[in-house]
């Protein structure tokens, strides 16, 4: 009895840190990587159960000469239903969901599951609130600069898009300016903060050096 109450708590505690990891969100910046290895990877953790933000999807790249990708777009719009085009196929312009469609074509979307892990997914331009304040990660695995070789050709995504009638890569270009200098200035501002909050705990230090002994030797301070 004692090792099924083992077994159950530790099932207990497992499922706990797993729900806990999937109710955090995985923000992904999507400048710099391939457009299908990103995908691929995205679809793989929204199916898994992970929430996912991708941002700046207009600086992600595809292999190959941007002019044939160019071309093989151009093939893509030509497609469309005879007698009713409103019925689809929908031809996306804006580069989020260009990369949107791309994850949805890894995913058994028109099933339950499929549908719900494409929920999980969430895509932007450039970096809006409030994520320009969070720490984004890159996926390095489907980096341009690790998986491609330095003398292949490739294609901006916003580039693309923006050639095929996506209206706001201006915009998008302006208000990611506006961001970065207001980056700036927090990060000066932090920096500064560190700095006098080192100068503090240095004039301090000998005061509260017999607390910090006994906080190192409980292991809370390193």
């Amino acid at each position: 009895m004692q090792v099924g109450r083992l077994t159950l708590r530790l099932f207990l505690v497992t499922n706990a840190f797993d729900y806990l990891l999937i109710l955090q969100v995985l923000l992904l910046d999507g400048r710099g990587h391939l457009l299908g290895r990103l995908a691929a990877l995205v679809a793989k953790q929204v199916l898994l159960g992970h929430k996912v933000v991708v941002v700046r999807c207009e600086g992600i790249n595809i292999s190959g000469n941007f002019y044939r990708n160019k071309l093989k777009y151009l093939a893509f719009l030509r497609k469309r239903m005879n007698t009713n085009p409103s019925r689809g196929p929908y031809h996306f312009r804006a580069p989020s969901r260009i990369f949107w469609r791309t994850v949805r074509g890894m995913l058994p979307h028109k099933t339950k599951r499929g549908q719900a892990a494409l929920e999980r997914l969430k895509v932007f331009d450039g970096i809006p609130p409030p994520y320009d304040k969070r720490k984004r990660m890159v996926v390095p695995a489907a980096l341009k600069i690790v998986r491609l070789k330095p003398t292949r050709k490739f294609a901006l995504l916003g580039r693309l898009a923006h050639e095929v009638g996506w209206k706001y890569q201006a915009i998008t270009a302006t208000l990611e300016e506006k961001r970065k200098e207001k980056a700036k200035l927090r990060y000066a501002k932090k920096k500064t903060v560190n700095k006098l909050t080192k100068v503090a705990e240095k004039n301090v230090e000998a005061k509260i050096s017999k607390y910090t002994d006994v906080l190192k030797q409980y292991g809370v301070l390193v």
